[in-house]
């Protein structure tokens, strides 16, 4: 993917659409986050609707031409959908296959029957956090729910020493690791190298899904000690199909974008040189569009064909994983319109003035205002769309590896404190059968563990590139 820089974004608006200083900037932000957020929280309203609607408050509080906002929006709002758009569509057909076929449970299967009982809660991790890359976070728990179900009822554990672990996968994956909307949209605000973003992301992950995964459930088996409700145990996608992939096949599968994407960036650092061959066939079969393209293309035989899929039986399943997503893309799109609308205002300068007079690193900054949005919105895709147009002008000087950890400290604080405004808050308590104090205790807890562990490596990373 062809990341917009900051300076691109700047040069489509030749000068700010309003002339409003810092204060009146100030105001007509908070203004416009407070529309979101009042309209998400107490009207319930659509994020997309929300969004769009900030947008326009936001452009009316600083005083700009309705008609300046309106370009501005629409512009964001393009340029995002262009080049995150067919990146989410992908990773929703890859899933679906994955789903569909039995891919997933094959995996789960495959690493469960050779865990002990000691070291079921890592099996979970790493179950979750294999299937948790091509999927959406409420995909994966609707496919991950009932193998935590079972293992829990038939190995007699605590749900939430099995429970939490496999949370934890899904979430570090949904926050900090592209494809995923949210950091793909934080990458593309911010300029940022999406190979080297991923490559950090995984560094960040692996700590933080263990602390918060594994470790934490243990605390968490003690203070809420359950069992799994038999209502909430449904049929498993593969239990109706006659076979289903191989392990390695789709391991190989699922992980071959990732590995695409990472040789890229590894050849871009010790190559360095855009006219060398090598580095010019990996900057193709490594950009994301190319590298989860040839995932799909490979999982039609791997996936769809090896469970006996018939070419109707795979344009079917295309076709069903496209129209989940609409949402999720309208979303994203309104969320880069509020950016573009953000930066078009010059909320950057307001906040490089803002970052300089009260001397916040720039890492911590990006953490906290999503922090703030995720805390008010209840929504992690919200949070970090929102936090990185807020932030983009503080990565135009920053080092592509500093750029990239910038994306990070907006994702983990995307995550921070689930609440009762999160709809992953209801979905985790309704299929785990508790109520709202036993679910703050575990899954908001998890969520905060995951957000503040993810920032502390996240700035150790950045004393060392």
């Amino acid at each position: 993917m062809t990341s917009l820089s900051v300076e691109m974004l700047a040069a489509d608006a030749v000068e700010p659409i309003t002339s409003a200083g810092n204060a009146q900037l100030g105001i007509a932000v908070l203004a416009g986050i407070a529309v979101i957020v009042l309209l998400i929280t107490t009207f319930k309203m659509h994020a997309f609707l929300a969004l769009t609607i900030g947008s326009l408050a936001l452009g009316s509080f600083a005083g700009a031409a309705p008609a300046k906002t309106i370009a501005s929006f629409t512009a964001g709002l393009g340029s995002t959908v262009a080049s995150v758009g067919v990146l989410i569509a992908l990773g929703a057909i890859l899933g679906k296959l994955l789903a569909d076929s039995g891919g997933a449970d094959q995996i789960v299967d495959t690493i469960l029957d050779r865990a002990s009982k000691r070291s079921m809660p890592w099996a979970m991790v790493l179950i979750a956090s294999v299937i948790g890359l091509p999927l959406f976070f409420e995909v994966g728990i609707v496919l991950l729910i009932p193998v935590v179900l079972l293992v829990a009822k038939r190995g007699n554990y605590s749900l939430m020493r099995i429970g939490i672990p496999a949370l934890a996968g899904l979430s570090v994956m949904h926050g900090l690791i592209p494809p995923h909307p949210g950091p793909l949209v934080a990458i593309d605000a911010l300029g940022a190298n999406l190979g080297v973003t991923l490559a950090l992301g995984v560094l960040v992950a692996i700590p933080t899904v263990v602390i918060a995964g594994p470790l934490f459930s243990r605390y968490a088996a003690r203070w809420v000690d359950i069992q799994a409700p038999e209502r909430m145990i449904p049929q498993r996608p593969s239990e109706e199909l006659d076979r289903r992939p191989g392990f390695g096949a789709t391991l190989a599968t699922m992980l071959l974008p990732v590995v695409l994407m990472l040789v890229k960036a590894l050849v871009d650092i010790v190559v360095d040189d855009p006219e060398q061959g090598l580095q010019k066939i990996t900057d193709v079969i490594g950009s994301p569009l190319i590298a989860l393209l040839a995932a799909v293309v490979l999982g039609m035989f791997t996936l769809g064909r090896a469970a006996g899929f018939s070419r109707g039986r795979l344009s079917s399943t295309v076709e069903k994983s496209l129209a989940p997503i609409a949402g999720v893309l309208l979303i994203v799109g309104a969320g880069g319109g509020f950016k573009q609308t953000l930066i078009d205002a010059g909320v950057g300068q307001m906040i490089l003035d803002f970052s300089q007079d009260w001397s916040i690193p720039a890492l911590l900054l990006g953490w906290l205002i999503a922090v703030a949005i995720r805390l008010a919105t209840g929504s992690a895709t919200v949070a970090t769309i929102s936090a990185a147009g807020l932030v983009a002008p503080l990565a135009t000087d920053m080092s592509t590896s500093h750029a990239a950890l910038l994306v990070l400290a907006v994702g983990a604080g995307s995550l921070f404190f689930s609440h009762v405004n999160d709809a992953g808050f209801w979905l985790v308590k309704e299929y785990f059968g508790m109520d709202v104090g036993q679910t703050v205790k575990t899954w908001s807890v998890m969520e905060t563990i995951i957000s503040v562990v993810a920032l502390v490596f996240v700035l150790l990373l950045s004393l060392i590139l």
